[in-house]
């Protein structure tokens, strides 16, 4: 098959004291995402889409969170890591849609860089960046924590 699709789902708990990192972009907010990396959900859902796609794993294989190499480490350079081993597998991305779940921060002001930003980890290829709501239901909507999904399609080098 010369095409194939993956898709990503990643959730992390909000924590004071820790920054907030949203597609590679560092946010001014009162909470972070508790994780072992910078918990960074986009990026950590865009990971598990394009591994899936390939069918490479997952982010959890590829870096477990029991391992120390990966504590506090940059989401961007597990994704980078990722779409190597991606690309080393003979795939390349079409194009990747992320979707970020919570009632706040607002994204706005900051989706052309963090669409910049995950583009450039994965080679330049087309990445779109949106948010929703769940008017105030859930743990997302309790501002509790925040959900990213993405999906990824690739196709054969």
């Amino acid at each position: 098959m010369s095409i194939r699709v993956g898709i990503g789902v990643d959730a992390h708990a909000l924590e004071r004291g820790v920054p907030l990192v949203l597609g590679g972009v560092r946010f001014d907010f009162d909470r972070g995402l508790a994780g072992h990396s910078d918990g960074d959900v986009l990026a950590h859902a865009l990971v598990d889409a394009v591994l899936g796609a390939a069918g490479l794993g997952d982010i959890g294989s590829l870096f477990p969170s029991d391992d120390a190499r990966y504590h506090g480490a940059s989401s961007l350079d597990l994704l980078r890591e990722a779409y190597r081993q991606v690309n080393e597998a003979g795939w390349t991305l079409v194009n990747a849609d992320c979707i970020l779940i919570g009632e706040q921060p607002r994204i706005a002001p900051h989706r052309e860089e963090m669409r910049r930003c995950l583009s450039e980890a994965l080679g330049g290829g087309e990445v779109n960046v949106r948010a929703t709501t769940t008017d105030h239901l859930g743990f997302t909507g309790r501002g509790e924590g925040l959900a990213a999904h993405a999906v990824a399609l690739l196709e054969r080098a």
